[in-house]
């Protein structure tokens, strides 16, 4: 199984809405909520190329992007393959 994280705050819909398709996929994966734990931000910023929006997912320590992204995959047909699901 792929090493899944996410970055998140609890008041983003979009972060939620990420959570809930990984969730359907029945997928594992560590959370580090930015809001609780600020110093998790700059070191999520440096990991997503300056990206400073929530959520930034990570698979096997690659960024993906954000929830859109997730989506995407997912409406792609890929996201199984992108999770080890395939």
């Amino acid at each position: 199984m792929k090493n899944i994280e996410i970055y998140t705050s609890p008041l983003c819909g979009f972060c939620h809405a990420a959570k809930r398709l990984l969730d359907s996929k029945g997928v594992d994966y560590t959370e580090y909520n930015i809001l609780t734990d600020p110093k998790l931000k700059p070191e999520m910023i440096e990991r997503a190329n300056g990206a400073r929006t929530v959520p930034q997912i990570f698979i096997d320590g690659i960024g993906i992007g954000g929830c859109d992204d997730l989506y995407a995959l997912e409406s792609s047909g890929k996201l199984d393959g992108a999770l080890g699901k395939a």
